[in-house]
């Protein structure tokens, strides 16, 4: 059978080499099932996990259809600022090839800098319900001639609460626009949006246990609460992630756990809504370089998330659901590289990790905690030993951390507890 290509899905040669370039070189399934349905037009409703390449899978088709008019022609809306980030850099990597203007809004950027790019007025919009509405109350974003609408990430806008604003901006567009809809799950809320603006939508479902989890070896360990950060601990020493991901359920819990592990030598952050802008990007730039190993997050990195050399997943704090550990584990395993998640579970645990591995349709590898500690604390030992002999043979210690380092974990340190002082001072 005849490999597919991207030039036989329908993309110019101009942007099929600029993809080479970029090291993408085949399409994925998505983009397989998604780029013919989209050209063809019309309302589409596309279920599909992350990094199944889906935003390729949509820009790709746009682009070829969009015109060199003084028009804004697409709207992508997105939840999170991430996620906008990620789909406008994307964006504008294609635009250099086809010669469009394109526009990234959200909360927290530069409301002065993104008027004067709308002042352009570009082809391509993507951002923010609550930033792209108040560029429209200042009459700075005019989207009468808009005549598609992506909503990325579906489920999530409407589960953070976004549905009156997204309604807001649909209002807005041309009548006869066609709405994608991207989402990792269809549930009653996004059909609810289909059924209200959307004409015979064609429907792609990929399901998520083919595409999202064959790349992933899935554990848990049985934990006790008071010995949780001990624990995650000793497993990072054990399996040595190149970058790791660890996932909390809340801001502070989040914010304390960072601070404990940079306390206790590691290269860690955090990533949580209670951050500025400036420090989200300044701390996923660190994580992308390898400055940080460890980035300790709330759900707000399951979505828009993706870093290359991502090896380990840690759940310390179980999910709410089925689908955001799905969200979760998937920052690890893309691309066809192997990935590690582990999940750490107490007793009350037990009942909502049965209902997870009955979604996924997959039983965790589960790991005793005494047996995983004690198997670590024999390998921590025998380094230890053998770090002593050779100091020892070379007559001098090898024990003092590497300057650079520590000069590193001292500003990771300092950082934190600035941010608790100042959170404290808010209160």
């Amino acid at each position: 059978m005849k490999e597919t290509t991207f030039e036989s899905l329908g993309v110019s040669g101009e942007i099929a080499t600029m993809l080479k370039n970029s090291g993408i070189t085949t399409p994925t399934e998505a983009q397989i099932l998604a780029i013919p349905k989209a050209r063809k037009g019309g309302d589409l409703i596309f279920q599909s996990q992350t990094g199944t390449g889906k935003t390729l899978a949509y820009l790709l088709p746009i682009f070829e259809k969009l015109k060199k008019a003084a028009a804004t022609q697409v709207l992508i809306i997105a939840p999170t600022r991430e996620l906008a980030i990620q789909i406008g850099k994307v964006a504008a990597k294609i635009a250099e090839v086809t010669g469009h203007e394109v526009a990234t809004i959200h909360g927290g950027s530069d409301f002065l800098r993104e008027s004067d790019k709308l002042s352009k007025i570009p082809a391509l919009v993507v951002g923010t319900p609550g930033r792209l509405l108040d560029h429209i109350q200042r009459k700075r974003l005019n989207l009468s001639s808009v005549n598609r609408v992506v909503i990325d990430e579906a489920d999530e806008i409407l589960r953070r609460g976004f549905l009156e604003e997204t309604e807001a901006l649909i209002s807005k567009t041309a009548a006869d626009r066609d709405i994608w809809l991207f989402s990792a799950t269809i549930p009653a809320s996004v059909r609810a949006i289909s059924r209200r603006y959307m004409k015979n939508p064609v429907e792609i479902l990929l399901k998520a246990e083919e595409v999202n989890l064959k790349n992933i070896r899935q554990e848990t360990v049985t934990v006790r609460e008071d010995t949780k950060c001990d624990t995650l601990c000793s497993l990072i020493n054990e399996q040595q992630p190149y970058l790791a991901l660890v996932f909390c359920r809340t801001k502070e819990r989040a914010a304390e756990l960072a601070l404990e592990l940079a306390k206790r030598g590691y290269l860690a952050d955090e990533l949580h809504g209670d951050l500025t802008q400036a420090q989200r990007k300044r701390v996923l730039e660190d994580f992308k370089k390898a400055k940080l190993q460890i980035l300790v997050a709330t759900d707000l990195a399951t979505r828009g998330l993706d870093i290359e050399g991502l090896t380990h997943v840690y759940n310390y704090d179980l999910p709410i659901d089925a689908e955001s550990y799905i969200h979760r584990i998937g920052r690890t395993g893309r691309g066809g590289a192997e990935g590690v998640s582990v999940t750490l579970a107490t007793a009350k645990d037990y009942d909502k990790l049965r209902k997870i591995e009955a979604a996924i349709k997959n039983k965790l590898v589960k790991v005793r905690e005494q047996e995983s500690r004690q198997r670590i604390k024999r390998r921590d030992n025998e380094k230890k030993r053998i770090a002593d002999e050779k100091a020892a043979a070379r007559g001098r210690s090898e024990k003092k951390p590497f300057k650079q380092r520590k000069v590193v974990k001292q500003s990771i340190i300092k950082n934190k507890k600035s941010r608790l002082k100042n959170k404290t001072k808010r209160k």
